[in-house]
């Protein structure tokens, strides 16, 4: 007969507990999965799927490790099948749900793209969040980080984060076409729930190169996230593309 106290602690396990690391952890930092009809492990991201329960850390590594060391089974007590590529699944899943919800912050209005008008936000205070490409060009980062930054300090306040999830192809198809490089999130329910998608994609990759200006790597939790509501976006991410390539600062001026 299985020990109370056993029992307990996998329900616990299950509540709001990482089942590779066996820390407590709020829901939002979590990823919560669930045993499909087939008996394949699939991912809840909204949480709303019924059934039992089994929560992995926000973060690629994690998910792999889970999969690796075969944990769903034992958390969700029932023969599973994690597939192999369960963790690059879970990315695509969250890089579709960021930029639906970039291309529902544009309709709304609160979204802005072109250099000249994502500069206009950052200064004027309006952005929440600053969206480069990854292929950009690095006279237009720095351009831009330096508005990021000069907002900020003629405001005494943490300069917003900037996040490069995205490329320029990708950013355009999702807001309507077009070579989108730069963008701002702009405040409003649509801009607040896009950032807090990209914040999310953010930190699920989790091991983004460093600051392209040079600046020491800003971590969650820091001062500039509270410029994105409780979102928890890191500063400056990027997507694995070198400084010193990108796109052509002559096009960078149109987009």
């Amino acid at each position: 007969m299985d020990d109370p106290a056993d029992a307990a602690g996998e329900a616990e396990l299950n509540d709001r507990t990482c089942i590779v690391s066996r820390k407590a952890q709020p829901p939002e930092d979590l990823i919560r999965f669930v045993r499909g009809p087939d008996g394949a492990v699939v991912p809840d991201l909204r949480r709303r799927l019924p059934g039992r329960g089994a929560h992995v850390a926000m973060r690629r590594a994690s998910v792999d490790e889970a999969v690796r060391r075969k944990l769903f089974g034992r958390a969700l007590k029932a023969e599973v099948m994690a597939a192999p590529d369960l963790g690059q699944m879970v990315d695509g899943l969250l890089a579709k749900s960021a930029l639906g919800a970039l291309g529902l912050a544009r309709k709304a209005g609160q979204l802005v793209t072109g250099a000249t008008k994502t500069e206009a936000a950052v200064r004027t205070g309006r952005a929440l969040l600053l969206v480069q490409a990854s292929d950009a060009a690095a006279d237009g980062l720095r351009k831009l980080d330096q508005a990021r930054r000069a907002a900020a300090a003629s405001r005494s306040e943490p300069a917003i984060a900037a996040l490069r999830l995205f490329t320029s192809d990708e950013l355009g198809l999702a807001l309507g076409g077009g070579n989108v490089i730069h963008a701002a999130i702009l405040a409003g329910d649509a801009g607040s729930a896009a950032a807090k998608r990209m914040a999310a994609l953010d930190k699920y990759r989790g091991e983004s190169p460093g600051p392209v200006s040079g600046d020491a790597p800003f971590g969650r939790g820091e001062a500039a996230t509270e410029k994105l509501n409780d979102t928890g976006a890191p500063s400056e991410r990027r997507s694995g593309q070198d400084e010193g390539r990108g796109i052509d600062p002559a096009q960078e001026a149109e987009a």
